[in-house]
């Protein structure tokens, strides 16, 4: 089954980290690019960080740099984004998809089903 499962979202505090995850199946795992991206309440999609097949590659967005880190594990077929120094436009929808972009939007590529993260005070 070609599925993307996402976990780990929920709140956290300003300043704070949370780490996500993204259980891939092996077809997906093994053959695409793994990004992540977030849609704010009220807001467009916006793509977020995006790793290669061999790991060797990532990429991030300008507003997560330095804050963001997406890495995978290979053995769980899981990606990971590890995230820190939180701050409250970080809220919002994490979705996990393949491929480096969000265009086409949720019609484009695989999609998982989202994990909300919030950030508060």
């Amino acid at each position: 089954q070609v599925q993307l499962v996402e976990s780990g979202g929920g709140l956290a505090q300003l300043g704070g980290s949370l780490r996500l995850s993204c259980a891939a199946s092996e077809f997906i795992f093994s053959n695409y690019v793994i990004s992540w991206a977030r849609q704010a309440p009220g807001k467009g999609l916006e793509w977020v960080a995006g790793i290669f097949i061999d790991g060797r590659d990532t990429r991030y967005a300008d507003s997560v740099k330095g804050r963001f880190t997406i890495s995978r594990d290979n053995a769980k077929n899981t990606v990971y984004l590890q995230m820190n120094s939180l701050k409250f436009e970080d809220t919002g929808l994490y979705y996990c998809k393949t491929g480096y972009n969000v265009v086409g939007g949720r019609s484009a590529g695989y999609w998982g089903q989202g994990t909300q993260v919030t950030v508060s005070s």
